[in-house]
């Protein structure tokens, strides 16, 4: 099997990907919107965020909403598969592991 992603990995980088991952393609999030959606402080979450763009898993674009700016989020086509893959290869780790009680 291979390593799961890094860069997914970290619970913060998995709770931000999961959250991009519900979005349809073309559609984004507001920075604030997402924020209050992971219960995360914006200097976390930005932090994450950047390591995940450095990545080219997220894109940020810059807008104004009126006089006051604005940054949307969403995943890329390379973000949306690499969670795609990690989310196959957790699923084949899980899947080997059996609950309680059904041991044969």
């Amino acid at each position: 099997m291979n390593e799961l992603d890094p860069v997914i990995h970290a619970t913060s980088r998995l709770r931000i990907t999961a959250a991009l991952a519900t979005l349809a393609d073309g559609e984004s999030i507001a920075f604030p919107r997402l924020q209050e959606l992971l219960e995360m402080t914006s200097g976390n979450l930005s932090t994450h965020l950047r390591r995940l763009e450095d990545a080219g898993y997220v894109l940020s674009e810059k807008a104004f909403l009126g006089v006051k700016p604005v940054t949307y989020l969403s995943l890329t086509t390379a973000g949306r598969r690499a969670f795609e893959d990690y989310t196959t290869q957790l699923r084949a780790l899980l899947g080997d592991i059996r609950p309680p009680g059904r041991i044969r």
